[in-house]
Order: structure tokens, then sequence, then C-alpha cells
């Protein structure tokens, strides 16, 4: 049994000491050090099964370096601000502008400067084994480890081999591209400085958080969106709200609009688009999708293609593969940290399971069935105003086959909206299932509304009947009184 609390640094070693190591064998191999494969470590240490972590970049992962944690510490002081400025007595306080290295140095804070100490010395902590170097799938059961300087570890899995690698930033083919060094989502949340004009394409959540952020903090903001609105995976008026509240903060939203063209010229980028628009910028964020990381982990060595996402069934388990797990934005399910982790805790627990000899729980809800992937999905969208929702929209809803009811709600209506902000604007949405009387989807939008979405969550997942639902009572005077309100709506209508 390998030991714990160890960190193999692969890249110290030389290839004559590595290289004709005998394999070091594990009950479980995670490949990927992010939220998600640290909580599959996490599972698998707890229920005592011996687990070797592989990591190529930094420990913690997209979340906590470009991701996550950055996006929100360049967010919190907009938010703040603008909500400062809804309130009387405060919004002539603070009517000037952000302090942006202040913002940026809070940033460099929150991700711990980009220094992974700290979430290693977790991953020890939990007595998991942290290998250093890319990680390749080289057999069944078997992953080596590569480091920079050719230095190798085969690693093999008693159990399960755990694919946490995430996904990237999926960037268009076009013309000019490769030579002017664009922005990704994770350039958008590490830059230095605020640049003078940025475009930002696409309409998605990393679209508008950044445009949102970066437009607070002194960019002047050209968003080119090639659809009809932003945030389309929400309710309509979530995308309306967005895009109304970022015209007003001075952002040009230009929606039906795609790039053809890209370049650069003593610093100063030429953006061409379908319409025959030049825009001139300093830099190019493009937030227009993911890939998942799957190309360079050795997938063709086990029957499956580079690059893919990988299927799974509702334990995480790659179809066709019993001892292969894809847990987090690689398979595609719901491409958010928090689910991932989620993931995370029901593949270990599947995991665990199997290893013991004991059942595996299939049911729905059950403690090995990931079954809120596609049921109960919460996510939060950090602009001004806020947009959060869980479970399905209306649309979605109806093309499932359900027979459900939209009752919409004007936030502004509850007395805790007043109090909360001068001018309040927002709306609330609840999909009722009518056969059932329970909730297949919530969705609030408007400022602070991000820590309303729990409540719903907790109504979707548990499919509280709207009946019971008259019980839940909110507290007076806040802006979960629209709990109420929506409930009134719908026995109205």
């Amino acid at each position: 049994m390998a030991t714990a609390h160890t960190t193999h640094q692969t890249d110290a070693m030389t290839e004559s000491q590595s290289t004709h190591n005998a394999p070091i064998a594990y009950d479980v191999v995670v490949l990927g050090a992010g939220p998600v494969g640290e909580n599959v470590a996490d599972r698998t240490r707890a229920a005592g099964l011996t687990t070797a972590v592989v990591e190529s970049e930094l420990v913690g992962g997209e979340c906590s370096y470009w991701a996550c944690m950055p996006s929100k510490s360049l967010l919190r002081p907009v938010i703040a601000r603008a909500d400062a400025r809804r309130v009387p007595g405060l919004r002539r306080s603070v009517q000037g502008p952000l302090d942006t290295a202040d913002v940026l140095a809070h940033r460099d804070y929150e991700t711990s400067g980009w220094d992974d100490a700290g979430q290693v010395s977790w991953l020890e902590s939990i007595g998991a084994d942290l290998y250093r170097g890319h990680g390749r799938i080289t057999g069944e059961r078997t992953v080596t480890v590569t480091g920079s300087d050719g230095s190798r570890h085969v690693l093999t899995a008693r159990h399960a081999v755990a694919v946490c690698t995430g996904s990237r930033a999926q960037l268009p083919d076009l013309p000019g591209l490769d030579e002017i060094e664009p922005w990704t989502s994770r350039e958008a949340t590490s830059a230095k400085a605020a640049p003078g004009r940025l475009v930002v394409v696409g309409g998605g959540v990393v679209a508008t958080e950044m445009a949102t952020a970066w437009q607070a903090l002194g960019s002047r903001v050209t968003l080119l969106v090639r659809g009809g609105g932003l945030l389309s995976r929400m309710e309509p008026f979530a995308g309306e709200l967005v895009a109304e509240a970022l015209a007003e903060a001075g952002a040009d939203i230009r929606t039906g609009t795609s790039v053809t063209s890209v370049s650069r010229e003593n610093g100063t980028l030429m953006v061409v688009t379908g319409k025959g628009d030049r825009i001139e910028a300093d830099e190019i964020l493009f937030a227009t999708g993911r890939a998942p990381r799957t190309d360079d982990i050795g997938l063709e060595t086990i029957g499956l293609e580079p690059g893919s996402w990988l299927p799974v069934d509702d334990s995480l388990r790659v179809t066709g593969h019993d001892w292969l797990y894809a847990v987090g934005d690689v398979n595609r399910r719901a491409l958010l940290t928090h689910q991932g982790k989620y993931q995370a805790r029901v593949a270990g627990a599947a995991i665990a399971a199997r290893a013991a000899g004991e059942p595996v729980a299939t049911d729905p809800w059950g403690a090995h069935v990931a079954t809120a992937d596609g049921a109960a999905v919460p996510q939060v969208v950090f602009t001004d105003p806020e947009a959060a929702a869980v479970g399905l929209s209306l649309a979605e809803a109806e093309q499932a086959g359900h027979r459900v009811r939209a009752v919409d709600v004007d936030l502004a209506t509850v007395a805790g909206a007043g109090l909360y902000a001068d001018g309040y604007r927002g709306r609330a949405r609840m999909v009722v299932d009518v056969e059932e009387e329970i909730l297949r989807g919530v969705t609030f939008v408007g400022p602070g509304v991000g820590e309303l979405i729990h409540s719903a969550t907790i109504a979707v997942t548990a499919r509280v009947p709207v009946p019971r639902l008259w019980h839940a009572v909110p507290s007076y005077p806040t802006i979960s009184e629209v709990w109420l309100r929506l409930l009134e709506a719908y026995r109205d209508s």
C-alpha cells in the first residue's frame, strides 16, 4: 500500500531515476486536482482507499485561479458600489470610480498570487499523494505521469481512475486569431490592468460577467453577441434585464453580430464584424464556449476519442469502462464548479461502495446517483442585476413534455426589495407542473437574488408540493417574500 502524505515532485527526478521504477499501486488514481478532483480524493480517502492525484498545473484548478474566485473578486466591488448607489444616504459617497489597483490586488490575494501551496497542504492533510506532471492513461487502470524534465511515474488503480481534467476555452476558427493573442476567460480574470477598450465576443455567463467587471473598472466595453440576446439558456427576461443594465453602465451591446476577422497593428486591434463594422480595441475576449480537456490524456489507448466529451451513467462511470469515471466538466452534464463537486461526492461514494462490494443505489436521488444534473442545477450570474435560476425554464419544461404554467412577479412589488434599493428592478418566475403541483424551475433576476436561489433549489430538488409551500413562511420584510407573491399569483391565475 502506498504511503500517504507524499508530494511527488516528478520534475526534480532524473530520467534514469524514475523511468525504470516499478508501477506504484493505488486503490484510486485521480487525473486533475481542481475542485472536482479534490472532492473525489476527499471521498475516497474518507472511505479508506489509497488515492493518488495527478496535476499538471496548479492544485485547485481553474476555479481557484482563473474562474470562480478571481472573477467574483473582480465583481464584488462592482456590485457593492451599484447597491450602495441605490441606497439613500450612501449614493453621494460612492459616485467616484472604483480603485482598480485595489480591486486587482484583492483579486491577487483571493488567488493566493497563483501559488497553490495551501491547496497542496490540504491534499496532504487528507492523506492523498500528489504527483506533479502530465498524466496520461496508458492502458486499463494505468496512468503514466511525465514531468517537464521527462521523469516518469507509472500508477495503477485497483478500483478506479477518475478523469477530472475539466474544460478549456474554445476559440473560433478566425483569420488572424493566432497572431493577436486574444483573451480567454483566463486572461480576463488575471489581467494586470484594465484595457482602455475591450471587445467581448459572446453573450453567456463569462461574457456578461466580464463585461460587467471591466466596464466598471474603467474599460469601454463593446459586447458582440451572435444571437438575439444575452444569457440565452435562462428565461428571456434574465438576459433582457442584464442587457439593459449593461447598456446603462456604458457598454455597447450589438446583437445578431458575428466576428469575421481580427488583426493587430502597433498594439491596436481591428475587429471586423459580419455586418461590416470595424471596431478598434486594445484587447478582445472570446467567451464563445468550452471544450473538454481530454485531447492528450491517452483516451486512444482504451478505445475512446481524444478531445471528446466522456459519456457517463448517473454514477459518473464512463460508458463501457467499469473502472473509469469522468467527473465534472469532462462529461458535459453541467459545466459548473458546484455541480462538478456534487458529482465528485457522488462518484467518490460510488467508487467506495463498489470497492467494498456493497450495493450501489441506482434510484433517483440516491447516494450514488447524480440526479440533480438533470433536474435541479442551480446557477448564479454575478452581473448587476444578478440572475439566478434552478431547474427548467418554461421552454425547457414544455419541450420535456411537462404540463406547466409560468407564474411571474415583479420583484419591485415586494416590500423587502424596496428597502434593499431605491428603484429596485427585478423579476421572478416559477414554473409549476400543474399535474403534480410541484416546481420544475425557478428564476430570479434583481439585486441580491443570488442568495435566494438555494431556497428554490431545495423546493425543486425535494419536489415540495405547492400547497406545502404555503406553510414555508418568509420573513418580513425580506426579498424572500417574493415566494408568497408567487404563490398568490399562482392561486389567482
